[in-house]
């Protein structure tokens, strides 16, 4: 079967590899669908925490499945999407809910070979049905979760502003989740592009330009002096989180959803005299998939509006590089496998 390899950062490769066999435990899925993210370019360019090479990338799946051992209630050949974060249910966090933070968390695409491949082993636990969904919609399901956990974590109140730092496409399915909680919402970001798709598909309220507006000055006019009561960094930049303290409101809570490799540095009396909560959002659990899948069918949300590029499978090598340099007016590739 045809397999995309990350050998190192800069460099794809197709291979050929054996079929993955029926193992206990384990689903074996056909893959028609791959989002692309920016957990996959950031790996592509050497940027990626928990990261090592080669690597199969690949982890906003859907397909159809073949077979699986201790999945009873799916049955051959329906339409499946999976929670790609592959858990042991037995360490401290599984065991007091959070499989999503596991110990030893072997996220697919990522710690272990993912679906960037005809066909995919993955434990029967982390199947979820398609129940209907299109096999864009169900491959869409992945990014949305990790924005609907993240507002799951902030605990958003109605009318409460809520700053997002970060257009893309978490940062996006972030804003969504953050407006279907009943939030204010203000989306802020570097490119006009981006901004302008909050505004015209996901009805932001307010948007906020950090590179030729006064960011300040800008939350205080919209929030009447009182600044975000919530600010959700979803950008994995470096500057814009250590900045985002700033633009907290006194009691707030921040929320780093955006990942990078190095220290953050924030300044301790800014984040004192707030007396801040800051917490980490990491990945996302089953009970976020089933409120993305419900928003998706009461068409609170619109996936397939988030799609900006389409390709095929042998087109990917060389997108990558392109997608890196021109992301202006990217926000979710998506690959097919039909």
């Amino acid at each position: 079967m045809k397999t995309l390899v990350c050998d190192k950062p800069g460099l794809f490769e197709y291979i050929e590899r054996e079929m993955p066999v029926p193992k206990p435990g384990y689903a074996i899925v056909k893959i028609k669908r791959i989002g692309i993210c920016g957990t996959d370019l950031h790996a592509y360019e050497g940027t990626q925490p928990y990261f090592n090479y080669p690597r199969v990338l690949g982890h906003e799946l859907s397909g159809d499945l073949v077979e699986a051992d201790g999945a009873d209630d799916f049955f051959p050949g329906e339409a499946v999407t999976i929670i790609p974060y592959f858990n042991c249910g037995t360490c401290i966090a599984c065991r007091n809910g959070k499989s999503n933070c596991c110990t030893v968390l072997q996220v697919c695409g990522v710690h272990i070979d993912g679906g960037m491949t005809e066909y995919l082993s993955v434990p029967s636990g982390s199947l979820v049905h398609g129940n209907g969904l299109s096999y864009d919609e169900l491959a869409m399901i992945e990014p949305f979760a990790i924005g609907a956990h993240g507002i799951r974590r902030a605990n958003i109140k109605k009318g409460e502003y809520v700053l997002v730092v970060g257009a893309g496409p978490i940062g996006l399915g972030t804003m969504a989740f953050a407006r279907i909680s009943g939030a204010k919402v203000i989306a802020m970001d570097l490119n006009a592009w981006r901004l302008k798709f909050c505004m015209e598909k996901l009805g932001v309220d307010h948007v906020i330009d950090a590179g030729t507006q006064d960011v300040h000055e800008q939350l205080r006019k919209i929030t009447n002096s009182d600044m975000p009561t919530v600010v959700i960094d979803a950008t994995g930049n470096q500057k814009a989180i250590n900045k985002g303290i700033e633009w907290l409101a006194h009691g707030g809570r921040y929320v780093l959803i955006g990942l990078q490799k190095d220290n953050i540095t924030l300044s301790h009396p800014e984040f004192h005299k707030r007396e801040s909560t800051l917490m980490s959002s990491r990945n996302a659990k089953r009970e976020d998939f089933e409120d993305v899948f419900e928003s998706i069918k009461n068409r609170k949300l619109v996936p397939e509006s988030f799609i900006t590029q389409r390709l095929k499978f042998d087109e990917v090598k060389n997108a990558f590089e392109t997608w890196l340099h021109s992301g202006s007016e990217i926000i979710k590739p998506m690959v097919t496998m039909d």
